[in-house]
């Protein structure tokens, strides 16, 4: 079973040691940052530091001035914590190593985009922003998602891409001294929590034959009961299938057009998968997408394992579907267990797995890793 794993850049360069050890672990590819949100990450094995702060969502190599002459929204390069061609230079060394390279590219989560354009911003029903949730309603938004996706993802030496957060994002965000946890909120409390008020979705909620003001005041009834404590969120009776068919529309229309513009600047060959969820209504990094209509487009995609099969009973011949699998103990994964996981994850369909993430595990974790995939040969 063909097996990869996440990496930063910032876990590579400067540590020579690192695509051996990578290597070492029994991957066959890596699928390395070069567009990516803001993050505190651990750097357990660096011989320059243990933590790394990225202080705002980024670029891990130079963009291309020329690409973003005349654009209001362009993307911002990083600081010091991957200064110039990071990602190029990260890239390099990990193919040296024998690995295979992908790029992974964060697109509908930035909150420094949203700081400082606020109109780009998901607004619930409340009239709350959430500035690290770009809308991927607003035009101007969408076409700075669509041109940051060819950029980021056609890397000089990347055989493919992985789009993470290519559909809505919304009120899900581990934020700095993050408060949100004294009312407990499910599935359905977060979705609704998530739907966006702001001018575009507005209009959109119109075209599917829902009014808007009604619908705001809706989903703040829906949502009365969980603030007092009485109940769990009730449901939008008739605005249900329209809301939902706004959004579906808009993110299926946004994945096309990502897909679209990096087949156009990629090479021959070049693999292009999605992170996704098999519930339309999901927001966050794994957008929740229509199976069928999502494996037609993309080559495949990379979806937790317990979200496996839904994707197989469309897949294709050709299609790739990546089981990822949490392997950092201290962050709720089971390195320990990876064997018998990607077995169960094989037996619903997946033909290969994601390892999140070898930069951030510890020696023990990565021990358990190289040896779970040793039995898996």
């Amino acid at each position: 079973m063909r097996a990869g794993t996440f990496v930063y850049p910032w876990d590579v360069v400067g540590d020579p040691a690192a695509p051996g050890l990578l290597a070492g672990l029994g991957v066959e590819t890596v699928t390395l940052a070069s567009a990516y949100h803001s993050t505190r990450a651990l750097t357990p094995r660096h011989p320059a530091h243990r933590i790394v702060t990225a202080e705002h969502a980024a670029v891990l190599y130079p963009p291309d001035p020329d690409r973003w002459s005349g654009h209001t929204l362009r993307p911002y390069p990083a600081g010091d914590w991957a200064p110039g061609d990071s990602y190029g230079e990260a890239a390099r060394a990990l193919a040296d190593a024998g690995l295979e390279v992908h790029s992974w590219v964060v697109l509908a989560h930035n909150s420094r985009l949203g700081g400082e354009h606020p109109a780009t911003s998901v607004v619930n029903a409340y009239g709350d922003r959430y500035p690290w949730a770009p809308c991927i309603a607003r035009p101007a938004v969408r076409a700075h998602l669509v041109e940051l996706a060819a950029e980021a993802a056609v890397r000089p030496g990347a055989a493919g891409t992985e789009l993470e957060s290519c559909g809505w994002y919304g009120l899900a965000h581990l934020h700095a001294h993050d408060k949100t946890a004294g009312v407990p909120l499910g599935d359905r409390e977060q979705y609704l929590m998530s739907l966006c008020f702001c001018p575009s979705c507005r209009e959109g909620y119109a075209t599917e034959g829902a009014d808007p003001d009604e619908l705001a005041a809706a989903v703040r009834g829906a949502l009365a009961p969980v603030w007092s404590g009485s109940g769990p969120a009730r449901p939008l009776g008739r605005f249900e299938d329209a809301v939902l068919s706004w959004r579906t529309r808009t993110a299926r229309s946004l994945q096309e057009d990502a897909v679209r513009a990096v087949r156009a600047a990629a090479p021959p060959g070049f693999r292009v998968l999605l992170h996704a969820d098999p519930d339309p209504a999901r927001c966050g990094a794994n957008a929740g997408v229509d199976p069928a209509h999502v494996l037609g487009l993309a080559d495949g995609v990379v979806t937790p394992a317990g979200s496996v099969a839904p994707f197989a009973a469309h897949a294709r011949a050709g299609t790739v579907l990546a089981a990822n699998l949490p392997v950092v103990t201290g962050m709720g994964g089971f390195p320990r267990t990876l064997a018998d996981d990607a077995k169960r994850a094989a037996e619903a369909g997946a033909g290969e797995l994601r390892l999140y993430h070898a930069g951030l595990a510890s020696d023990a974790d990565l021990t358990a890793v190289r040896e779970a995939l040793r039995t898996l040969s």
